[in-house]
């Protein structure tokens, strides 16, 4: 999965860094890094000299340069690492050193292999081996064929090594997928795209992948990492892959968790972007859409609330201020319609035989309305 921050994806709950006013810079991603510094390595053990500088060919064709921050020599074993360069995306990885020992080996063929910081699987439903190394397909093909070409038909051991690995873990949700140990080798196209949202989506339907191999067919969507903790506090029956972090992208959520044979989907969240869902809103980013305070009033003139009330709501300031307005004035039943309009709105998506639940709380974790849709 994507390298990110625990909370990415929601501007409520600690998400996306702001974007910068100013044209963005592409980066490389850990699978680039990590294949640059591999066939470094490898033409450094065949020629017994250091090799300060590669250029490697991405998936879509791209050449790519890359200078190697170390480059240690002897007989039997070369280390090279590079540092990487994430250009403006808010990854963790960014200036991370990225390394690869190289050793000769007497069997033919690339052997790959995870080492020190690198994650270890230890679940299924990331088309990756059980207990092998967290290097994903498209990285492991450009390693193994880029060091090919270079080792003269010898067969080498490739240990990629990212020597703080297990401490920048901490900060990807990496645990929650079974990787363990270390971060992801990742990359489909070589280039890193500040502010992926291609990347973001990779990391939710792999979250998906993840519950469903583990046997979950109750999955949990959550706006960030608040909302998370509060709906496992809600729901302590389930196990923890079940809860995916769909940020803003409602939509796209909801379509991986139908086609990957969800049997029940909750959503957990609070008032904003719960508002927004309740409207059929399938990207709810403050960049694509608003509170629509004018929609909420009406919620509340169906339960009963007096003109001047639903007149305060419809001009309230933020979702935050209509949830206060609400509870000041006691207007029955509105949370509950709210989280009602949200399911309804899902089961669109989600089509007619996913049952679908969502539970709104306060900014504390309080319920303040359920609804259901079986």
């Amino acid at each position: 999965m994507k390298e990110r921050g625990k909370n990415m994806g929601s501007d409520t709950e600690g998400g996306l860094d702001p974007v910068p006013d100013r044209p963005l810079r592409t980066g490389y991603t850990t699978g680039a890094c990590a294949t640059a510094a591999a066939l470094a390595a490898t033409r450094a053990l065949r020629d017994q000299k250091p090799v300060p500088q590669v250029e490697i060919t991405l998936p879509r064709g791209e050449k790519a340069t890359f200078e190697m921050s170390r480059c240690e020599v002897s007989p039997g074993r070369v280390y090279c690492a590079t540092i990487k360069d994430g250009g403006d995306d808010p990854d963790c990885t960014h200036q991370a050193e990225i390394g690869a020992e190289v050793q000769w080996d007497p069997r033919p063929g690339v052997h790959l292999e995870g080492g020190t910081g690198v994650g270890r699987v230890t679940k299924p439903g990331l088309g990756l081996e059980v207990e092998g190394p967290a290097i994903n397909p498209v990285p492991r093909k450009m390693i193994t064929e880029h060091v090919a070409k270079a080792t003269n038909g010898r067969g080498v051991r490739v240990t990629i090594i990212v020597p703080r690995g297990a401490e920048l873990a901490k900060r990807t949700l990496n645990d929650r997928l079974g990787i363990l140990g270390g971060i992801s080798i990742l990359g489909t196209t070589g280039i890193v795209y500040p502010y992926s949202t291609a990347a973001f989506k990779a990391s939710i339907t792999q979250g998906i992948d993840v519950a469903r191999a583990g046997g979950c067919d109750h999955i949990v969507i959550t706006t960030g990492g608040k909302s998370e903790t509060f709906a496992m506090k809600l729901l302590p029956h389930l196990e923890e892959e079940a809860f995916i972090q769909m940020g803003d992208f409602v939509e796209f959520t909801l379509t991986e968790a139908a086609a990957r044979g969800a049997r029940k989907v909750t959503t957990c969240g609070m008032i904003g972007k719960l508002s927004k869902q309740a409207k059929g809103t399938g990207q709810t980013h403050a960049r694509k859409s608003e509170v629509d305070t004018r929609f909420m009033a009406d919620l509340a003139r169906q339960c009963g609330a007096p003109p001047g009330v639903a007149e305060e709501i419809e001009k309230a300031n933020t979702a935050r201020h209509v949830m206060e307005i609400v509870q000041q004035h006691g207007v029955p039943g509105f949370f509950d319609l709210l989280c009602r309009r949200v399911c309804e709105a899902n089961r669109t998506r989600l089509g007619p035989k996913i049952a679908t639940e969502c539970i709104l709380t306060d900014f504390e974790g309080n319920v303040l309305g359920r609804g259901e849709l079986p």
